[in-house]
């Protein structure tokens, strides 16, 4: 299969070329990859995806020439995962569901519309086979998840790599086979070992994307949190911090304090507002003011 039509950068590496898409609701929009194009990439060029939270993130992600971004959605609470698309307009971007959103099939496909609709590329979710399958027969891309799931650590003994022995591989490895016969297009493989992970990726038709467990996948994850640095604590073993936004945020904090604890003493010895923060009226208009009102209280 050929790829995707791409721009040569000299400055940097090969940026796709946006491409005119029309989303589930009739909208014609732009993005940098379809699931056509990534699907076509598959072994042939290792892309970057992040999880983001926020729309200044989602922004900087685009800016920064991320290839694709993933974002928390939750049906009640629609609109932070809408401002970061509207922030992130040309990314190709996944919603990633809940675990224990649905219950049933039909709600899984009503779910999944609900995120479409709201801006989704495709969606990401931990459910179980069969509602994977009923979303994939109803055309929604829909990514899965393989190796260590936290929210089911109890499962596997806790936040910790998952493959290492040899029933745990070949049980990813039928996981992988179970979500290619359901209709998922990638799958999200976190704290897989890597060398497992190589062999895995070349035997499967999904799109592997990695969260810890290697570069042999076709796509990297990282959190932004981690890449920012925003916890103040050491990230992951699988992870790399690029900032310390956490002392950034520290440094802001003790900052905001200061400046509101100068307001409050300027106010309290009546240094604010000075006559440069005043707005003055003619002395005319105040003294016409005094008789108006001098004279209403005398009709009393």
């Amino acid at each position: 299969m050929t790829g995707p039509a791409r721009l040569n950068d000299a400055k940097g590496p090969a940026i796709p070329k946006r491409q005119r898409v029309v989303t589930i609701t009739g909208e014609v929009q732009k993005r940098n990859y379809t699931i056509y194009d990534l699907i076509n990439l598959k072994g042939l060029r290792r892309l970057v995806q992040i999880m983001a939270f926020t729309l200044q993130e989602g922004a900087a992600a685009e800016a920064a020439g991320i290839d694709m971004i993933n974002i928390r959605w939750t049906a009640d609470r629609p609109e932070q995962a809408i401002a970061i698309r509207k922030a992130a307009p040309e990314t190709f971007m996944t919603f990633c569901m809940p675990p224990n959103l649905v219950a049933n099939e039909t709600e899984a496909l009503r779910a999944a519309f609900c995120a479409l609709e709201a801006g989704a590329d495709g969606i990401y979710c931990t459910w179980s086979f069969d509602f994977i399958a009923a979303m994939a027969a109803a055309g929604v891309p829909v990514m899965g998840h393989a190796g260590l799931v936290p929210r089911k650590s109890m499962w596997t003994g806790g936040l910790r790599s998952v493959g290492k022995t040899l029933a745990q591989a070949r049980a990813i490895f039928e996981d992988l086979k179970r979500l290619e016969d359901a209709g998922a297009w990638a799958v999200e493989c976190e704290v897989i070992p890597h060398n497992v992970m190589a062999l895995l990726s070349r035997n499967t038709g999904l799109v592997t994307i990695s969260l810890g467990s290697g570069a042999a996948c076709d796509v990297q994850h990282l959190f932004s949190e981690d890449i920012l640095g925003m916890s103040g604590t050491t990230p992951p073993r699988h992870a790399k911090s690029y900032r310390n936004f956490h002392e950034l945020n520290e440094k802001l904090q003790r900052e905001r304090i200061a400046a509101f604890a100068e307001y409050v003493g300027d106010v309290r010895s009546g240094a604010f507002p000075s006559p440069a923060h005043l707005v003055q009226a003619e002395h005319s208009v105040v003294t016409e003011l005094e008789k108006a009102i001098a004279q209403n209280a005398s009709h009393k």
